[in-house]
């Protein structure tokens, strides 16, 4: 099991940033930008790490844990049996994505695309999202702010 760091960056519309996984295997799904936590790395450290490579975004302020998740599944190459992940708000002005990491970089890590998404394209969309009840737990987060404790976003 390995430990995860993501982020929910949201800029002043409310809109989240997604990177879309491409596996072998055909399966696709959006997720927030993060990925392990390196030995001696804190999850906040993972973020912006994370953050540079796949987005290019640099000096964040990460917030606070706001949604944790235990995903149970074998990792491609059998490195894991899946991730406890952590995710943290983000809160930033809009900015173009511009990865640090090649496309061909994070291709290898399946990472195919980025975009920004409102909460009503989430909403309306026939896609996966990683956690499923992301539209749900966003449109809460907007509405309410982060919890006083993180909230379990399931699978």
């Amino acid at each position: 099991m390995r430990s995860a760091a993501r982020a929910i960056v949201l800029d002043p519309d409310d809109r989240i940033l997604l990177v879309r996984f491409l596996f072998p295997t055909g399966k696709t799904f959006w997720a927030t930008p993060g990925g392990g936590i390196e030995a001696g790395e804190s999850s906040e450290e993972a973020i912006r790490r994370e953050l540079a490579e796949e987005a290019g975004l640099e000096g964040v302020e990460v917030g606070p844990v706001v949604w944790t998740r235990l995903h149970i599944v074998p990792f491609i190459g059998g490195q894991y049996d899946g991730q406890r992940e952590q995710y943290h708000l983000v809160r930033t002005p809009s900015f173009i994505p511009a990865p640090r990491h090649s496309w061909e970089q994070l291709n290898a890590e399946y990472v195919f695309e980025l975009r920004w998404w409102t909460l009503a394209e989430l909403e309306e969309a026939d896609a996966t999202f990683a956690p499923r009840r992301l539209p749900e737990l966003l449109r809460d987060l907007v509405a309410n702010g982060a919890p006083l404790t993180p909230i379990d976003a399931g699978v």
